[in-house]
C-alpha cells in the first residue's frame, strides 16, 4: 500500500512536470506567434505609411507647381503692367524734354 502510494506520488509528479514542459512550450509558441503577428502588422503598416507619403507628395509637388505657374502668371501680368507704365511715362518724359528745348 506504501509503495502503491509512492508510486502513485511519483506518477502524479511526472505528470505536473509533463504539464509544466507542455505549457512552458505553449508559451514560448504564443510568444513566437505574437511576435510574427506584430512583425507582420509593423510591416504592413510601414508599407500603408510609405504609399501614403508617396501619394501627399505627389499631391503637395503638384499644388506647389499650380501655385508656382499662377506666380509665374501674375507675375508676368504685373511686369508688363510695369513695363507699359514705364513706357508710358519715358514717352511723357520725351515730349516733356522736347517741349523745354523746344520753347527755350
Amino acid at each position: 500500500m506504501l509503495q502503491e502510494a509512492i508510486e502513485s506520488i511519483c506518477a502524479a509528479e511526472d505528470a505536473a512536470k509533463h504539464n509544466i514542459r507542455q505549457a512552458q512550450q505553449a508559451a514560448l509558441e504564443s510568444v513566437a506567434d505574437a511576435d510574427k503577428a506584430g512583425e507582420q502588422a509593423i510591416a504592413r503598416t510601414l508599407a500603408r505609411a510609405e504609399s501614403e507619403i508617396a501619394y501627399l507628395t505627389r499631391a503637395a509637388e503638384s499644388k506647389v507647381t499650380a501655385e508656382a505657374q499662377e506666380l509665374a502668371s501674375k507675375t508676368a501680368n504685373r511686369q508688363a503692367t510695369i513695363r507699359a507704365r514705364g513706357e508710358r511715362r519715358l514717352e511723357d518724359a520725351a515730349q516733356y524734354i522736347v517741349e523745354r528745348i523746344v520753347n527755350t
